[in-house]
């Protein structure tokens, strides 16, 4: 779709890489307002997004959320239906797909049976007119960026799965693009192959300084990825964070749930001191102790949000902020943790992930076991939406 002519990127300093953070930074691609109707159906609805250069940025929500609307308007197989979006500096409705300097990288990698691993990377080249000694050089630049020097010669059908997503990942890179979009690319690849390949991945948009957006589903793959996930849900962008914030300080309810495991225990705010706010869950129980920067109003709905590997378990009470008494309903062992399902009052189930850094004879707790759940006001988020 666009020139291989660029000047060779600097590699992003991933410690300290935050332009987002910066008001002076300027977005690569900015959407405003963005709507995408199908007759009466709404798929993407008045999303405002900045996505900067050097970015590995992730669209992660269930089916039909309205991420992959939002890739294929970056493409330019669909067209918004208001708004705009604009892609270093240039409106770019209106312009069709191999006008646009943007690459996409299908699920199936749509390689050619008949063609060899080079020239399947040199297929787009060859279309453009590159002449014929530049297409080598990048050809081979290509394969050494993937490491796949002495496949060359291979057709698609000798290669394994992984390899034959890094040549669809270099054929799409050949032309250098500003901007590669990702359509679910690891979906095809087994568990193992898959998290490997993420950091391959990784290590390749790295090196080409090129900006990746990536449409998934896969909450492990979004946060392993990313240096920022957009959470989606019915059309809308529900929170955009790093990672680690995603995890750590969800925006809502349904971040917290969509995101790994969490225990949400529903209550009403009580007394702010001290930068601490007091979850009541029932009358005349002691009040639950959670962080946060503002006060809610006495008495407002509040949740308190606590990953499952912060809470510990205990034979007897702990000198934790917030603990609660319950019962093992269940155990389960994964080998390097174990997750334990506590019953505490009024039937609400809370969960307590536990390392299983020891290779003890026994387990601490076994079913029916009357224990405690403990944890610090700094674990946990209280959630208003």
């Amino acid at each position: 779709m666009v020139s291989a002519k660029a000047a060779a990127p600097q590699s992003a300093d991933r410690p300290d890489f935050a332009p987002w953070r910066d008001a002076d930074a300027k977005p690569l691609i900015q959407m405003r307002n963005l709507v995408k109707r199908f007759g009466e159906f709404t798929a993407v609805d008045g999303i405002d997004l900045d996505i900067y250069p050097r970015e590995f940025f992730s669209l992660l929500g269930p089916s039909g959320c309205g991420k992959t609307t939002i890739m294929r308007m970056l493409a330019g197989f669909e067209e918004p239906t208001e708004g705009a979006i604009t892609l270093d500096g240039q409106d770019i409705a209106g312009v069709p797909p191999n006008r646009r300097p943007v690459n996409m990288m299908f699920q199936s990698y749509a390689l050619f049976p008949h063609l060899s691993v080079e020239q399947n990377i040199a297929f787009g080249l060859k279309r453009e007119g590159m002449p014929k000694d530049q297409i080598t050089e990048r050809v081979a630049e290509m394969l050494r960026l993937v490491q796949l020097q002495q496949f060359a010669s291979r057709k698609p059908h000798q290669i394994s799965g992984g390899q034959r997503q890094r040549v669809a990942l270099a054929r799409s890179l050949a032309k250098a693009p500003k901007l590669l979009l990702l359509d679910e690319p690891l979906g095809a690849l087994d568990k193992k192959l898959r998290t490997q390949t993420q950091f391959e991945l990784m290590d390749i948009q790295e090196k080409t300084g090129t900006t990746f957006v990536i449409v998934t589903h896969d909450q492990e793959e979004a946060m392993t990825v990313s240096s920022r996930v957009a959470v989606m849900d019915n059309g809308r962008i529900m929170q955009v964070a790093t990672p680690r914030d995603i995890y750590e300080a969800p925006g809502s309810r349904y971040v917290a749930e969509f995101i790994g495991d969490v225990n949400l225990i529903e209550g009403r705010a009580g007394v702010w001191v001290d930068g601490q706010q007091q979850i009541h869950r029932h009358e005349g129980e002691q009040p639950l102790v959670v962080q946060a920067e503002t006060a809610l109003p006495e008495g407002a709905q509040a949740c308190l949000a606590i990953r499952p590997e912060k809470v510990e378990i205990f034979h007897e009470k702990p000198a934790h902020a917030n603990a609660v008494q319950g019962k093992v309903l269940d155990i389960a062992y994964l080998g390097s943790t174990t997750t334990y399902h506590v019953e505490i009052a009024g039937g609400l189930v809370l969960k307590a992930l536990v390392a299983n850094a020891h290779k003890d004879l026994e387990t601490p707790f076994t079913w029916d076991d009357q224990c405690w759940l403990g944890w610090t006001a700094r674990r946990s988020v209280v959630l208003t939406q």
